[in-house]
Formats: structure tokens, sequence, C-alpha cells
């Protein structure tokens, strides 16, 4: 189970105050306490010169001394419109060796053109998955359940064009995988919390879980899935939790909504609602 941020600026915006500057920043998350540590890996991506993200990437923690220090230049170079973020607490639906599960191309954001997305959860029949990304398939490299999860909404997104749709029938075939399979797991998957961009002035979020998971991990108050957000006309900020300790201008996205975010002229907009 791991832990996103996500950036809409409309305006060059610096993401150092809430990778590694804030109380609760992303770095902070990755090590509250042993047992909760982000250790299998972290990502940050932005838009750097054209539409096709920058992705920087570790294979470890980032509060490890040898991590850190790469952790915090990529915190320090990213920079709106767009940036998210990523800390990896490894899922294992495959049951394969941990050492199999650290890797660099197992790490998030993943990538595709000018797609950047990232991934809170675990879906429960990735290999059995696999088969339903048609020409996509190819384009796996890792062995990541959250990597087959993003080329299935890249595959419906090149079916209907809208993340919400691509989204809704991405949830709606990883149920019928579940459903077909003997035996089945508990549930089809545990989380699809995302976040996601197709370009330097949209930023979509989904909050979607199954099941109970404990709490977040420092806002102990929300359960372990809820995301939240806080927005003003420039900046548009969205996250596993809030990044500050006393966030009353945070609002929450509960279980089965969805946000997104768009510049138009200058300014920020935000839509949210229930996922279909």
């Amino acid at each position: 189970m791991c832990r996103l941020f996500g950036l809409l600026g409309s305006r060059v915006t610096l993401a150092a105050p809430w990778l590694v500057e804030s109380e609760r920043s992303l770095l902070a998350q990755s090590h509250v306490d042993e047992e909760t540590a982000q250790r299998d890996g972290w990502g940050i991506a932005w838009y750097e010169r054209s539409r096709v993200p920058r992705i920087e990437k570790g294979a470890k923690g980032a509060f490890e001394p040898e991590e850190r220090v790469r952790f915090e230049a990529a915190a320090r170079a990213a920079r709106g419109p767009v940036v998210l973020g990523h800390l990896r607490h490894a899922s294992n639906p495959m049951g394969l060796p941990y050492t199999r599960l650290i890797a660099m191309e197992n790490s998030q954001p993943f990538g595709y053109g000018g797609y950047m997305f990232i991934h809170n959860g675990a879906i429960s029949l990735p290999r059995e998955t696999r088969p339903l990304l048609g020409k996509f398939e190819r384009e796996l490299r890792g062995v990541n359940d959250s990597e087959v999860l993003f080329w299935l909404l890249v595959k419906n997104l090149e079916t209907y064009g809208d993340p919400l749709a691509a989204y809704s029938e991405a949830r709606r075939e990883l149920k019928k995988v579940w459903e077909g399979h003997t035996p089945r797991p508990q549930h089809a998957y545990t989380g699809l919390d995302v976040i996601f961009s197709r370009g330097p002035n949209e930023i979509w979020a989904f909050c979607h879980w199954l099941g109970e998971h404990g709490s977040a991990l420092f806002a102990k108050e929300q359960p372990y899935y809820r995301m939240g957000y806080r927005t003003d006309t420039k900046v548009l900020i969205v996250g596993s939790e809030p990044f500050e300790p006393h966030p009353s201008d945070w609002r929450p996205l509960e279980n089965g909504q969805y946000l997104v975010g768009q510049i138009d002229h200058g300014l920020i907009g935000v839509k949210t609602g229930p996922i279909p």
C-alpha cells in the first residue's frame, strides 16, 4: 500500500514544499515508523519542456541515506504545471520472492507518451488480467500489479478517450476477471486509488477501495485509502492524506469519488463527482 501526491499549478509551481519541506511531506510519510515504512521504491514525474514527462525513480525507500539525496534532488527540480510523486510499499498478489519485487521498472510513476500515472492499492489477479491488455501487454516491463492496472487504463483510454469512462471500464474488467476465477480471492482489488495526467493542463484523481485497511499514516482519523485535496484558483494539491498537520482547508475525496482539475485561461477549475 503506497502514498500518492499530485500537483496542478496554473503557473510554474515548485513541488518541494509538499514533497520534502512540510511537516507531513511525502518524504516524511516515507518513514513515519518502521511498520509502515515505504521502503520499496519512489518516483517523481513532471512535464519539463514538452508533453513527455520526465520521470525520476528509485528502487528503495526515499528516507534511506543512499536514496534521500536523489529523492530530494528530484523533488527540488520538479515543478508544475503537473507533478506526481509516489512512495511504494510493494504488494505481492502473485506470491513472488521479495527480491523480484524490488527493481526500478516496478517503481512508479509509470509513463506512456504524454501520460503519467500513480496507484495506491493492489489488484488481486494481475496475471489473469494481462490478456485483457491486448497490444499493450507487450509494453509490460516489471512484475508490479500496478503496471497491469496502468496499461488497462491506457487501453481503455484509447477506446473511450475519456479518463472517467476508461477508469470505470477498467474497474468493471477487474471485477469480471475476479468473478470468472476459481478459487476467488476475497476481493478483485484492495484499492484503486489513482492519480493520472494526460498533459500539463489537467490532473485526474480516482478514489475507490474494498474492505477495511486501517488508518492513514499521519491522519489517523481517516481511512487508509481515503484521499484528500486542497485547491484555489492557482494551485491544486491532491494526495493520499493531507500534507499539513492542521488541514482545515483540505477536503476529503471519499470512496467512489473522482476529481478532475483543469487549467482554463490561467485559472484552475476543479470538479468532483461519483465514479459511474
